[in-house]
C-alpha cells in the first residue's frame, strides 16, 4: 500500500501491474474500502496489461476522515424522498472526482480509463463530465445517474441502508448477513461476507463516513443532462438481481449516455460475486481495449 497527498488530504492506494501500462482506476462505493475490489479481480485486470488503481475514497478506509463533521443524513434523505433540493453536504461527487484525479496526479498519469462500481459508478460517472479530455473510458458498474430513482429503492433495501450498523465487532460480523437482502441471491455466502466484513472492520471501521458520502451523493443532484452530452466510450454493467440499485437505474444509464453499451448479468445483484468475475473482467478489458488513448 501507499499514500497519495492530495491538497491537505491523504489516500490511501495500492496498484497492480506496469507502470508502462495504461491506467485503470478503481473507484469503489458507499462506505466500501479499496479491499472491495478484490486482489484477484484487480490482478485479473492488470494480467489484461493495464495498470489497475485502487484506493479509498475520502472518509474511507485509511485515508483522511472528516472527523466531527456533522451530517443529518436521515433529514437528508427523507428531504430527498419528497423531492427537495438538498445543498448542504461537506462535500459533493465533484469533490470526490477530484480526489482521483489527485491520486493520478501524484501518479503522474495525464488520462486513465475509471471504472467505479454503485457510488463509485457516479462518481466515475462525474469525473468523465468534470474532465472528459481525462477519461479514456468509463465504466459504470450496478450504478445510477443521480436522478429522482436514486431514492426510489425498495423499502427494505433502503432500510438496512438507513440503520446504523452495530459498532461491537462481533455483532457487525453477525450483521453481515442482512446485505444478502441486496446481493447475489444465486451466488450469496454468508461465511464469505462474514469473512469480508472483518477484514473491513479490522482495517478501518468507520460508520460516519457513509453518512456524508450519502450527503455528497443527494447534494450532487441529476447528472442525466450532462451525461447526455458526454463523448466519453462508455459500458454499463448492472444486475438484473440488483435490489438496491435496481436494473433501470442501469438501464436508464446506458440508455442517456450517447453510444454507451449496456451488460445486464441475469444473476448479478448489488455485489460482485466471484463467480462472475470472468465475464465482468472480460467485459471490461473488451471495454478498454476500444477505448485508445487520446494521447496515441
Amino acid at each position: 500500500m501507499a499514500r497519495a497527498q492530495v491538497g491537505e488530504m491523504e489516500f490511501e492506494y495500492e496498484t497492480f501491474g506496469r507502470p508502462s501500462d495504461p491506467a485503470v482506476l478503481l473507484v469503489m462505493g458507499l462506505g466500501a474500502q479499496l479491499i472491495h475490489w478484490p486482489e484477484r479481480f484487480c490482478q485479473m485486470l492488470a494480467d489484461g496489461g493495464y495498470r489497475v488503481i485502487r484506493f479509498d475514497n475520502r472518509d474511507a478506509g485509511l485515508s483522511t476522515k472528516f472527523d466531527g463533521v456533522e451530517v443529518d443524513f436521515l433529514g437528508l434523505v427523507a428531504a430527498a424522498l419528497e423531492g427537495q433540493k438538498v445543498v448542504s453536504a461537506p462535500y459533493d461527487l465533484s469533490d470526490m472526482a477530484e480526489d482521483g484525479f489527485g491520486i493520478l496526479d501524484e501518479l503522474g498519469i495525464e488520462e486513465a480509463h475509471i471504472v467505479g462500481a454503485s457510488l463509485g459508478g457516479m462518481i466515475a460517472q462525474t469525473m468523465a463530465i468534470d474532465e472528459p479530455e481525462r477519461v479514456i473510458s468509463l465504466t459504470s458498474i450496478m450504478s445510477a445517474t443521480g436522478s429522482r430513482e436514486v431514492v426510489d429503492i425498495p423499502d427494505d433495501s433502503l432500510g438496512l441502508l438507513l440503520t446504523p450498523a452495530p459498532t461491537e465487532r462481533s455483532e457487525y460480523l453477525d450483521y453481515s448477513a442482512n446485505y444478502a437482502i441486496w446481493c447475489s441471491r444465486k451466488y450469496f455466502d454468508a461465511d464469505l461476507a462474514r469473512e469480508y466484513a472483518a477484514a473491513s472492520y479490522d482495517r478501518s471501521y468507520y460508520p460516519d463516513g457513509s453518512g456524508r458520502q450519502i450527503a455528497a451523493l443527494l447534494a450532487s443532484g441529476d447528472r442525466e443532462a450532462l451525461l447526455a452530452e458526454l463523448q466519453v466510450p462508455t459500458l454499463v454493467v448492472h444486475g438484473r438481481d440488483d435490489r438496491l440499485l435496481l436494473p433501470s437505474f442501469g438501464e436508464r444509464t446506458a440508455e442517456i449516455i450517447p453510444g454507451s453499451n449496456f451488460l445486464l448479468l441475469s444473476d448479478m445483484g448489488h455485489d460482485l460475486p466471484e463467480q462472475l468475475w470472468p465475464v465482468v473482467v472480460d467485459a471490461i478489458l473488451s471495454h478498454l481495449r476500444n477505448s485508445a488513448p487520446r494521447s496515441n
